[in-house]
This record gives structure tokens, sequence and C-alpha cells, in this order.
């Protein structure tokens, strides 16, 4: 129960984040489109976004929590706080140095994240210059993941849930109240990235104070605490950040083709949408839930709380994998295919979702198999898998792209990755006795699948029969706009619904 309702805090709190992330998304989409612009923004935006997923989504933490936990246990929480502001000073003096160095040399860098700009020198020093302001966001995620790492390790989940709220609602606000042409707005918004980590980490170092957390920047020295931290994090940052990375491969393929990377962008945000309410949100919550029962030896409550979690992950992720398989243009029409966004957009858009949406419960399952290894602070094991699955989606990637499928072969690479990654960790907990189906989720998971093909039937009875009666009557009584927005509620609570 303590798990579930720690995931409920965690998840909560995220999608309130999501939601202001997809307006904020919706309002991206309207003001910029799908263009070059656009696609130089998202590459600016990527890099960073990267760092602040391996950080603040669990990829850092998972090699800092376990340690953290055992010397809380063992030499007590001042102890504990000690060992954190050494991890704090080091990788702050870290990630700084790598910021500087990603500055100077950020116009080769941008060969290989958008090899599609090369072309176009004016598009290309937009695309240096917003991913320079956008870099210092590093930093500040770096300091914000050490903080929610001590904090949900005393059980604070909220204030750590809640930061990345902040984010959404820089950017919403500079969308809302900001004039000008694309260009110059988006590189105001690229300075917003920047600011909202600056009151993201602010936030958590308060909050972190008034919990009784003292963490101080310290001069950088590498203790054996410390040292043993990083022989676990680099491999396990490496192994949780497969998903990411390919990804971010992804985008940077896309940008030789106009108008892709923003049509991958929108489809991402979409399928993220469950990837982080539930997965990344439950996998935060199993994985300090998971080393306490480990340290007293409790191993079949660890078991029993991994097969809890991936009861509970799939009961609400395959629902929202099969809809949006099934009604993915209603979803894109309702949230995008205003202002800039025009059909043409959504129609590729759509196309890479449902890709995207077939590998999505293998997304949440990596989550949730990955803290498992990262509590026994074995991540040498999953970052082999990572490394295999990253290399997977770059060579199918790259041949698909340049065969017939074009940017939506990106999106089948990522997915068969996934799943690649998802179904190697799987397989390999079992083989070790770390994972064993229980009755319970053996007798639960067939009638979730049932419940969801029954669900994607109706839906799609619902799109064929009803769609395009129900938005021409809902359209002549408001704008257009707002009756597609209003046809997808409608089919989002049919679909829950039934």
């Amino acid at each position: 129960m303590r798990l579930l309702r720690s995931s409920a805090v965690v998840g909560g709190f995220t999608l309130f984040s999501r939601f202001f992330g997809m307006v904020r998304d919706t309002l991206l989409a309207v003001r910029l489109g799908a263009g070059p612009v656009t696609d130089a923004f998202f590459v600016a935006l990527q890099f960073p976004n990267l760092f602040r997923r391996i950080f603040a989504e669990g990829a850092f933490s998972s090699a800092f929590v376990p340690l953290y936990v055992r010397r809380m246990e063992a030499e007590g929480v001042d102890e504990a706080n000690s060992f954190a502001a050494e991890v704090l000073s080091i990788l702050a003096t870290a990630v700084l140095g790598l910021v500087v160095i990603a500055q100077i040399f950020m116009p080769w860098l941008m060969v290989l994240l958008g090899p599609g700009f090369i072309n176009d020198l004016d598009l290309f020093a937009a695309a240096v210059m917003m991913t320079q302001i956008t870099m210092p966001y590093l930093l500040c995620m770096s300091i914000a993941a050490m903080i929610s790492g001590t904090l949900n390790s005393h059980g604070r989940f909220v204030t750590a849930a809640a930061a990345p709220i902040l984010l959404n609602v820089v950017l919403v606000s500079m969308l809302l109240w900001t004039p000008g042409p694309r260009q110059d707005l988006a590189l105001y918004l690229s300075a917003g990235v920047t600011f909202s980590g600056i009151l993201q980490a602010a936030w958590l170092y308060l909050a972190a104070r008034r919990a009784g957390i003292a963490l101080t920047l310290r001069a950088p020295r590498l203790t054996e605490s410390v040292k043993r931290l990083f022989v676990l994090a680099v491999p396990g940052v490496a192994a949780a950040s497969a998903t990411h990375i390919n990804q971010l491969i992804a985008g940077s393929i896309a940008t030789l083709q106009e108008g892709a990377r923003s049509w991958i962008y929108y489809a991402e945000r979409l399928y993220q949408l469950p990837l982080g309410v539930i997965g990344i949100a439950m996998g935060v919550a199993l994985l300090p839930a998971l080393s306490m029962r480990l340290r007293v030896g409790d191993k079949v409550g660890a078991m029993g709380a991994l097969n809890r979690a991936i009861e509970v992950s799939m009961a609400l992720t395959l629902p929202a994998a099969a809809a949006l398989l099934v009604v993915p243009d209603t979803v894109v029409e309702g949230l995008f295919q205003r202002g800039a966004f025009e059909a043409a957009d959504t129609q590729r858009t759509v196309l890479a979702l449902m890709i995207y949406a077939a590998g999505l419960p293998a997304f949440v399952l990596i989550k949730v198999f990955s803290p498992v290894f990262f509590a026994r602070e074995d991540t040498m094991t999953p970052m082999k898998f990572a490394a295999g699955s990253i290399a997977v989606n770059t060579v199918l990637g790259v041949i698909l792209f340049f065969g017939a499928m074009q940017f939506a072969g990106l999106a089948l690479a990522t997915s068969l990755a996934g799943w690649l990654n998802a179904v190697l960790l799987g397989t390999t907990l079992a083989r070790r006795g770390q994972w064993v189906i229980d009755d319970r989720l053996l007798h639960r998971l067939p009638r979730i699948l049932g419940a969801c093909m029954v669900m994607a039937l109706g839906l799609w009875l619902i799109d064929v029969y009803a769609a395009q009666p129900a938005q021409l009557w809902i359209g002549a009584r408001i704008s257009a706009d707002f009756a597609s927005i209003l046809w997808m509620a409608a089919s989002v609570v049919g679909g829950m619904g039934i």
C-alpha cells in the first residue's frame, strides 16, 4: 500500500505537470507549428532535456538512493546528509565543466545534433544559439536531482514531483504573452527553459532545508563513497536512459527531413504522458521501497512489490496504448491542429504516434524492471542491455529512414529497441529467480488485456460511426477548434467508461 501511495503521489503531480505540458505543446503547435524554426528549437530543447530526464526521472537517483538509504540506516541521517553534500559538490562541479565545454564546442556538436541544418547557415546558427542558451539547465537539473533523491529517500515525494511543473508554467506564460515572429519566440522560450531550471533548483533546496536536510556545497573531494556512487551511476545512467538516448538519435536523424523533427516531437509528447505518469512514477517510488526491503533481507516482499508494480502499471498503460493505436487522429487533431499546425502535420504526427504507442508498454516495463537491478547495486547488466538497445535503434533507424519509411522508420526503430530492452531485463530477472509471476498477476493480466480489447473495439466503432456527425453537430454550435477538443475529451471519457 505504501508503494501505491508513493506512486500515486508522484504520478498525480507528474500528471498535473504533464497536463501543463500538453497545454504548452498545444500552444507551441499554434505559435510555432512544424517547420525549420520549430525543428531547430526542438533540437535545442532535446539535448538539455535528455539530461533533465536522466537526472530528474530517476536514472541518477537509481545509483544514489540505495547508497544514501544504506548510509542513513547504518550511520544515521547526519552521515547520510554529509554523503549527499559530498556528492552534490562534485556533481555540480563536473556538470558545470560539461556545460562550459558544450557551450564552447556547440557549433561542432550541432553537426551531430542537427545534421539537417548544415546547408542552411542561418538556421544552423539559430540552433546553435538556442542550444547554448538552454545548456545551463543541465546544471540546475543536476542539483535538483540530488535534492530530489534525498527528499524521496525520506518519503517526501510531493515537492520533488511538483518541481517540473515550474518549467511548463514558465513556458506557457511566455507562449501566451510573448509577441513576435517564430524565430524571436523560439529564442525567448530557450531562455525560459534555463530560467525555469533555476526556479526548480531553488524550490527544492528550500524544501530540503525545511525538511531538516542540510545540503551544502563544499570543495569537491573524490572520497571512497563518492567513487562507489559514480562506479554505479555511470552504467546506471546509461541503462536507465536508453529510451531517451534512442529518442535523441531519432531526433538527430529526423532533422534531415524538413518538419520531421517536429512531427516526432509532438508524437513523443503524447506517448510520454502515460510513460511519465505511470512508468516513471512507479520506478521512482519502487526504487526506495525495494532498497529498504532488500536491506533487511525481505526478498519475498521485494518480489511482491515488483509484481504489484507491474500489475498497476500495465492496468494503466495498456488502455492508453490501445487508445493511441485506435484513435490517434482524434487526439492529435484535438490537441494540435490549429494555427500554424496544419492537417498535413496531423497526418504525419498520427503515423509516428501509432508506432510509438505499440512500444509504450515496453517503455513502461523498462522503468519498472530497472529499479530491481539498481536496488541490488547491479547497474552493469541493464547497461549492457541498454547498449544493445541503442545499437539496434541506431542501425534500424538509419536503414528505415533512408528506405521507404523516412521519419516513421525512426519511430519504429525506437519501439522495437524498447521491446528488446524490456524483454532482456524481464527474462534476466526471471532466470536469476528475482522475479516470479505470482498468482494474482497471472490472473489479472489476461483480464486487463481483455478489457483493453473491448475498449479498443468500442473506440473504433465510435470513431467510424459517430465521430463525423458528432463533430459536425458540435461544430455548428461552437468553433471548430473547440469542437475537436470537446470530441477528444468525449472519446477519452468514453474509453475510460468502457
